[in-house]
């Protein structure tokens, strides 16, 4: 068996935006998200893959991590997530697709991945450029009634889609789905 050091494997970003308007909180939808998401930052700090953190709450979206490495820092956030206000996702999109190109250009040898949850409860946006990387985004729209526009989203920036209650929620899950 031929061991290589940690040094030539692939530096992974994972860059995660959270929807966290105010139609998340209905439903149970949030708390499934935060469920997700620790799993997420758990994979992260296993793996040692950096992380990204945009928050899409209120009028705008808010870098809370932007390309570290995972630590409890990000448990003690998600045990203080709330929901409230509109929907800044659209701009959120564009602020991390900007980031990312600037990141690449910097770490050009760094695998990105994008993970996006949201409840899609967009009125309606603009086209949408496709994702430069690998894209995954997670509906957790949970109302009786379901928009389904997280679908319409997810293919127009070229993401694979998922509904959260179709993810296993067991440890490794999600390192094939992101």
């Amino acid at each position: 068996m031929l061991l290589r050091p940690r040094s030539t494997k692939p530096v992974e970003l994972w860059l995660v935006i959270v929807d966290a308007s105010a139609s998340t909180r209905r439903h149970g939808a949030l708390s499934k998200a935060k469920g997700l998401l620790s799993e997420v930052f758990e994979q992260a700090r296993r793996q040692r893959a950096r992380l990204a953190l945009l928050h899409a709450t209120g009028r705008q979206a808010q870098w809370l991590w932007q390309g570290q490495k995972a630590s409890q820092a990000l448990q003690h956030w998600l045990a203080e997530l709330g929901a409230g206000g509109g929907t800044p996702l659209l701009a959120a999109i564009q602020q991390a697709a900007d980031w990312q190109a600037r990141r690449q250009r910097l770490h050009p040898a760094e695998r990105q991945r994008l993970l996006i949850i949201t409840d899609g409860r967009l009125r309606d946006w603009p086209a949408l450029t496709p994702s430069a990387c690998p894209a995954l985004l997670v509906d957790i729209e949970s109302a009786p009634i379901r928009l389904g526009r997280a679908r319409q989203l997810a293919a127009e920036l070229g993401a694979d889609y998922r509904h959260i209650d179709s993810l296993p929620v067991v440890a490794g899950s999600l390192e094939t789905a992101l």
